[in-house]
């Protein structure tokens, strides 16, 4: 087992471990200094020093470098002033120079020596000039980072439709696959506007669940099919995997239909496959 520290770079963004500095008590939300590849970085502590297997290491592992200072804590907030400003001349820069692309956020490294810009474009763009362009305006070194649509989301953030924050800006470290078979498996509608995110891309959340409802699944007939009650054959009309029973139709003998919900044990029908991965591979999204 090893001491950590867990830390985050951004709210809900992705864990990295670094071990404690000999010495240093650390606490949640406490701000502190790293050391990464791109340099110094101000972090915050997700959660304060545990024990974890070797094995869930990413070696080698870092030390943190100081508890933030009131120093640090001041030049990190004047950095975060001016991200605003350096945005707005971004995007004047990116229309003068007539790019098809949309700027998503900047960050400002901790050493003060450069700007990174992230944005989304719906193809490759050729940003040579303007990276030239606010290198002359910043006085730093400039670098563009294209992302996707969902880091988009993630980025800026927003109201999902269940009325909570996104999964991606608020609880999720980072993105799962998702398919159009999770939807079909939780029998869900499949309009893309009913499970599609803000990002227009399929909503994190079908994931969830997801174990549940397959093995709910193989025990429960398909909805359409025969099946055996303990009133005679019934056609099932309507599936609730939660409480694990099944809503069946059958004839009353004078053309019209008698619903009845039955425990999915206690009828007899053929089992049936839930719909293959390669079906809906075209729909996964990572």
């Amino acid at each position: 087992m090893v001491k950590v520290v867990g830390i985050k770079f951004k709210s809900g963004g992705k864990l990295y471990y670094f071990a404690p500095k000999a010495g240093d008590t650390y606490v949640r939300n406490m701000p502190v200094i790293v050391e990464t590849s791109r340099g110094l970085e101000y972090a915050w502590v997700a959660y304060p020093e545990r024990e974890v297997e070797e094995k869930d290491i990413v070696q080698p592992l870092k030390s943190i470098i100081r508890i933030a200072t009131q120093k640090d804590k001041d030049f990190y907030a004047a950095c975060e002033a001016k991200k605003p400003k350096a945005i707005q001349i971004c995007k004047e820069k990116i229309v003068q120079h007539g790019l098809e692309m949309k700027l998503i956020d900047c960050e400002y490294a901790f050493d003060g020596n450069s700007i990174i810009f992230f944005f989304t474009a719906a193809s490759r763009v050729d940003f040579r000039n303007l990276v030239k362009d606010l290198a002359s305006t910043f006085h730093m070194r400039i670098e563009l980072r294209q992302v996707g649509t969902r880091d988009e989301t993630k980025y800026l953030g927003g109201i999902a439709p269940c009325g909570r924050v996104c999964c991606c800006a608020g609880n999720m470290p980072e993105f799962k696959k998702v398919s159009v078979k999770m939807a079909k498996t939780q029998g869900l509608s499949l309009n893309p506007g009913k499970i599609s995110g803000l990002c227009g891309r399929l909503m994190c959340c079908l994931g969830y669940e997801i174990d549940h409802y397959t093995e709910s699944a193989k025990k429960m007939p398909k909805v359409g099919s025969e099946v055996i009650t303990p009133d005679g054959k019934a056609i099932v009309v309507n599936l609730d995997m939660l409480r694990m029973n099944v809503k069946t139709k059958a004839d009353d003998g004078t053309g019209g239909w008698i619903y009845k919900d039955y425990p999915a044990k206690d009828l007899k029908f053929k089992k049936t496959a839930l719909p293959s991965d390669k079906e809906d591979s075209p729909a996964e999204e990572e």
